[in-house]
């Protein structure tokens, strides 16, 4: 059995763990503490997972990144699957006319739309412009519940019909002011699902049950434990009855949403007239839902398990899950290296790791091994390999862990090892969710009990100080949504209210008024 190192160097906060060796050489500049926004952005860049494209606000998903999104689709789109849902496509351009019909919906994403209002260009003074005005405008899907409802309102006659269960995956585009690569572009990419339902019942079960796939997959593939509850009226999807979210927390202790399901009650069924007739022949407006997560999920995961040293990938997601890195000292031993390099990676190819063959990579670039090394260090591998002539003689290779010190080795004989890989990859994947787990719980305060706590707590006491300050706050909240806008100086908001309630009475820390709601409160991406 090989040496099996103890992998929780930060237990409960990394910046303290960081802030404590500031002479230690990171390969990322500048850190976590110094300016986590700008370090996110170079965890990406030395990655190679995406960069920015010339029109402001999308980005060049490159290979390595796609190949995240890759997983991620195949192993929700076969989770969404088994829940009875079919895939399908609907256009990406819809009628202005057709936002219009649902009031409150338009509201919400009227300043977000991207508008194409001209179906040609012509050549004037050597320059081109458009030319063929459109009729009526056609929006830039920003999401798909209209044009989705247009086509229900066709196939929906009778209770015979119902439910339809119908998931997408496709990009959309919301005009984001503050763009940032994973987290806010104009252009992004998501799945959306789209149900219709004979009863009020139906549809909140598809809600909430879309919303536990969701919370298990953000768990148990990408690692990242979140607070799953009610969004509060001032955080709803425009139009919906109720939305549920996904809250997670990354390193500098705000909140990302990580994913929504939506409850839309009769709203856009109204609005799109999607009826049928019951088993009594009457005509009755149908219920709807709406649910989807998006490409931030990656900004998430980057957020919550990356480190100083570069991105840091739970193995169920990961495009290559093993590196394998020849050590070839003299030229002569080149073909003997390499050919043993081989046969360990098909050794490797044919175990499988949650259903899925293991994916391996021999990396036989003409490059010194330290880069190498290096660069499949802060791309995130959670194993690399090494082999070389005395590995060959004694039928062994020399095994890193990305959630260990990069310079600890362990040596692992080849008769067993698939199966103590396959072992090392679930530690791995646990760590990874016990770190993160660990941080939210360490920085979750339920002490705090007025608007002054709250005030003080997220208002920094000298900007200058390098310590982030923040995290979760979980408190009573009385419910009156006019108090939400009492947040707004703070710039902090209600999260969620988490669906497991304490029941408790107390008051709320915003009026000072009897309460029984818990609520999230938090700074938030």
């Amino acid at each position: 059995m090989p040496l099996i190192i103890n992998t929780c160097f930060w237990q409960t906060d990394p910046f303290n763990f960081f802030g404590n060796f500031m002479t230690k050489k990171t390969a990322i500049t500048p850190t976590r503490l110094e300016n986590y926004a700008e370090w996110f952005q170079q965890v990406i860049k030395h990655a190679d997972m995406a960069e920015n494209s010339p029109v402001r606000g999308c980005m060049v998903i490159k290979p390595w990144g796609y190949g995240i999104w890759e997983n991620i689709q195949m192993i929700l789109d076969r989770r969404i699957k088994q829940t009875g849902h079919q895939n399908a496509y609907f256009p990406l351009f819809i009628p202005l006319s057709f936002l219009e019909k649902e009031a409150a919906h338009v509201e919400g994403f009227a300043k977000e739309c991207a508008v194409v209002t001209h179906h040609r260009l012509e050549e004037k003074n050597g320059k081109l412009v458009p030319t063929g005005e459109l009729q009526e405008p056609l929006i830039i899907r920003p999401t798909s519940e209209t044009i989705i409802g247009e086509a229900y309102s066709r196939w929906v006659e009778s209770y015979r019909d119902l439910p339809i269960l119908i998931n997408q995956w496709a990009n959309v585009v919301r005009w984001e002011m503050r763009p940032r690569i994973f987290l806010r572009t104009a252009e992004f990419l998501w799945q959306e699902g789209h149900t219709v339902h004979a009863t009020e019942q139906e549809a909140i079960e598809e809600t909430l049950k879309m919303l536990e796939v969701y919370r298990e997959f953000m768990e148990d593939v990408l690692a990242i434990p979140v607070v799953v509850g009610e969004k509060s009226p001032g955080e709803r999807f425009p139009g919906a009855v109720n939305t549920y979210t996904l809250e997670a927390m990354t390193q500098d202790r705000k909140a990302l949403q990580a994913g929504t399901s939506h409850y839309l009650g009769q709203n856009f069924a109204k609005a799109s007239n999607i009826r049928f007739r019951d088993q009594q022949g009457q005509l009755l407006y149908a219920y709807t839902t709406s649910w989807g997560v998006t490409t931030r999920m990656i900004g998430a995961m980057i957020m919550c398990h990356s480190d100083d040293d570069g991105l840091r990938l739970p193995p169920r997601i990961a495009p290559r899950q093993i590196v394998i890195l020849p050590v070839i000292p003299k030229p002569e031993m080149e073909q003997a290296v390499l050919a043993y390099a081989d046969s360990v990676a098909q050794l490797l190819q044919d175990k499988l790791f949650y259903g899925q063959p293991l994916s391996v990579l021999v990396d036989k670039r003409d490059r010194r091994g330290g880069e190498k090394n290096w660069e499949w260090i802060k791309k995130g591998v959670p194993i690399r390999i090494e082999v070389g002539p005395r590995d060959i003689e004694k039928q062994q290779v020399m095994l890193s862990r990305r959630d260990a010190p990069h310079q600890d080795k362990i040596c692992v004989d080849t008769t067993s090892l698939a199966d103590e890989v396959c072992e090392i990859l679930k530690q791995i994947q646990q760590n990874y969710y016990q770190e993160a787990l660990s941080f939210r719980q360490a920085h979750l305060h339920t002490e705090l009990q007025t608007l002054e706590d709250m005030k003080r707590f997220f208002t920094p006491n000298n900007p200058d100080n390098p310590e982030i300050h923040g995290g979760f706050v979980l408190a009573k909240w009385c419910g009156d949504v006019e108090t939400e806008k009492m947040l707004d100086e703070l710039k902090i908001s209600i999260r969620c209210l988490p669906l497991q309630q304490s029941g408790t009475q107390g008051h709320c820390i915003l009026t000072g008024k009897p309460a029984t709601l818990d609520a999230i409160f938090a700074k938030s991406y």
